[in-house]
């Protein structure tokens, strides 16, 4: 076992992990952070997705050795403190980004990651970004519309699919 210790959402944690830990296991199994979901296990699906260090990863396809030292942030360090939605938050639920919600926790890390890269990406942009998330529920229209909304455009203009 081996000693890991990072802030997760501005926190500090740490926990003893085994050397084959994923990333995903210790925020869901050790500080039961259960928003990160895992789908595939094989970095297919997106549902995982958090930031370290700023950036996005898929968290089932890295060690929690990996993210040692490092800044995490998940699905639940996004809403507010008075547990108030993010913008990208509010948007999903106002555009009606999602449906069963098991791939969210991942497209709203992949957008905020979107967003601060490309702060007024295209349609084709965000759908580009979109590649590595797989949503099985909504034909992705209302996630790319959420993602648009909460990048300040308007997304009256956009073609419905």
């Amino acid at each position: 076992m081996t000693q890991v210790s990072m802030t997760v959402n501005g926190k500090a944690a740490s926990g003893d992990v085994e050397g084959r830990t994923l990333l995903s296991s210790f925020l869901r199994d050790q500080l039961h952070l259960t928003g990160t979901h895992v789908g595939c296990d094989t970095s297919q699906c997106g549902a995982c997705v958090v930031h370290v260090d700023g950036q996005a990863v898929k968290s089932c396809t890295m060690l929690a050795m990996e993210a040692d030292g490092s800044e995490v942030s998940t699905i639940e360090g996004q809403a507010g403190a008075d547990g108030s939605l993010n913008v990208i938050q509010q948007a999903f639920q106002d555009h009606h980004g999602l449906q069963c919600g098991f791939c969210t926790p991942g497209m709203v890390m992949s957008a905020a990651a979107l967003l601060k890269e490309n702060p007024k990406p295209s349609e084709a942009e965000v759908r580009a970004y979109l590649e590595g998330n797989i949503c099985r529920c909504t034909g992705y229209h209302n996630i790319v519309k959420a993602i648009m909304a909460a990048s300040g455009q308007d997304v009256g203009a956009m073609a419905a699919e």
